[in-house]
């Protein structure tokens, strides 16, 4: 019997893979390329997601060097800025479809620039934003939500449901910042 349960164990530990070799650790970072048009998280040195992103245009830049994130907005309102570009817009509440920020919003410089979702998807993998860094909508509400996870501020499921289908703004604080390099 106990040669048995010997062999049963030496089966077990080749052929299924142990979840603490799999473990991963370090520090949760991230890093934009502009020129690459990319967003990068990493654990330590493990690459664990990638996003193609718009960022900045030659006339109003993505800032260059280095951020840290600790605050996100799910569900934000948008006020159009005084600029320009924004001249005639009107504000957007929270889930209004004209709202460019969509579902959620990750500040790297408040109050200016972050990281939002955007319903012009073709403007991705081009220089097209007035500096923030756009993301699918889907990719952007899956990066917010990796990042509390990973930063000490997790909810739940319902949480979440909760706050995309609701009319009101919730701000999320990160216990841990998470660095953001923005470079060439």
């Amino acid at each position: 019997m106990k040669m048995r349960s010997i062999l049963l164990l030496l089966f077990l530990t080749l052929t299924i893979p142990s979840h603490a070799a799999d473990v991963i650790t370090g520090p949760l970072t991230m890093a934009v390329s502009t020129q690459k048009k990319i967003l990068v998280v990493r654990i330590g040195g493990t690459e664990m997601r990638r996003y193609t992103v718009a960022v900045g245009t030659k006339a109003k830049p993505t800032p260059m060097g280095q951020f840290t994130v600790k605050h996100i907005v799910w569900n934000p309102a948008w006020h159009p800025p005084d600029e320009t570009w924004a001249k005639g817009k009107k504000p957007a509440g929270p889930g209004d479809p004209k709202n460019p920020m969509k579902v959620v919003k990750i500040f790297f410089q408040e109050p200016d620039y972050y990281i939002h979702g955007t319903d012009n998807e073709d403007s991705l993998g081009s220089a097209a934003s007035h500096g923030c860094i756009r993301m699918a909508q889907e990719d952007v509400y899956k990066l917010a939500r990796y990042l509390q996870d990973h930063a000490g501020a997790q909810k739940s499921d319902d949480w979440y449901a909760q706050v995309i289908n609701g009319s009101q703004t919730q701000s999320v604080m990160l216990p841990k910042s998470v660095p953001l390099a923005i470079g060439k």
